[in-house]
C-alpha cells in the first residue's frame, strides 16, 4: 500500500479480537503520524481483528500455526517472509499470544514493541489483573516494552496508571485498563517511530 514520505511502516501481530490493533491504525492515519499500519498478521484466521483490519482498508495476512505442528521457526520463517515482503521496518504486537523464539526476536531486536496489561516489571505472563487484585494493589496499569527473548522483560518505554477500585474484580479492572491501553500504545508507538526517523 502507498505510505506518506517519511512514515515508518508498521506490522501489528494480533490473535484475536484487535481492538488495539484498530487504534493503532486509526493514530496512524493522523496527519501528523509518524508511522502507517501496512499489515495486520494473525496466527488464527478466525481472529476478529481480521475484518476490523480489512474493514479499514489495510493488508492483512493469516498464518495458521496449527499446519505446523511443533515446528515454531518454520512458522516463524513464514511470518517473517510476509513481513519482508510487505516491507515492515516495527513490529507491533497487539495480543498476539504466541511465544516467540529467538529467531524472529533477535530478526527484530530494536524494531519490536509490545503491550502489556501491567505496571512492568510488576506481572509478567498471564492473568495480570487477578495477581495484582489478589496482591492488595491500590494501582494496576500498562506497559509499552521493546520485546527480547525473555517474557515481558524488554525495556519500558512508557506506561499509564489505572486506579484500583474496591469492587473491582478482574473482568472490571482488565476493561479499565484496556481503555488506557488504546491510548497509551499509539502515543508510544508513535514516539519510538519518531526517534527511529531522527536516528535514521
Amino acid at each position: 500500500m502507498d505510505v506518506a514520505e517519511g512514515r515508518v511502516r508498521v506490522a501489528v501481530l494480533i490473535s484475536g479480537a484487535g481492538s488495539n490493533m484498530a487504534a493503532l491504525i486509526d493514530s496512524g492515519r493522523q496527519p501528523d503520524a509518524p508511522y502507517e499500519v501496512v499489515l495486520v498478521l494473525s496466527n488464527d484466521p478466525e481472529a476478529g481483528g481480521l475484518a476490523i483490519a480489512e474493514a479499514k482498508g489495510v493488508e492483512t495476512v493469516a498464518v495458521d500455526h496449527r499446519p505446523f505442528g511443533r515446528d515454531r521457526a518454520a512458522h516463524e520463517a513464514a511470518i517473517q517472509a510476509e513481513l519482508q515482503d510487505a516491507r515492515v521496518e516495527v513490529v507491533a504486537l497487539a495480543g498476539y499470544m504466541r511465544l516467540l523464539t529467538p529467531w524472529l526476536v533477535g530478526r527484530w531486536t530494536g524494531r519490536m514493541i509490545n503491550i502489556h496489561p501491567s505496571l512492568l516489571p510488576r506481572y509478567p505472563g498471564l492473568d495480570t489483573h487477578a495477581r495484582a487484585l489478589a496482591a492488595g494493589d491500590d494501582r494496576a496499569g500498562c506497559s509499552v516494552h521493546l520485546v527480547t527473548e525473555g517474557v515481558d522483560e524488554g525495556a519500558v518505554l512508557a506506561q499509564a496508571e489505572v486506579p484500583v477500585l474496591a469492587a473491582d474484580t478482574p473482568q472490571t479492572l482488565a476493561q479499565r485498563v484496556l481503555v488506557a491501553e488504546h491510548s497509551l500504545y499509539p502515543s508510544a508507538l508513535a514516539d519510538f517511530c519518531r526517534s527511529r526517523i531522527r536516528s535514521s
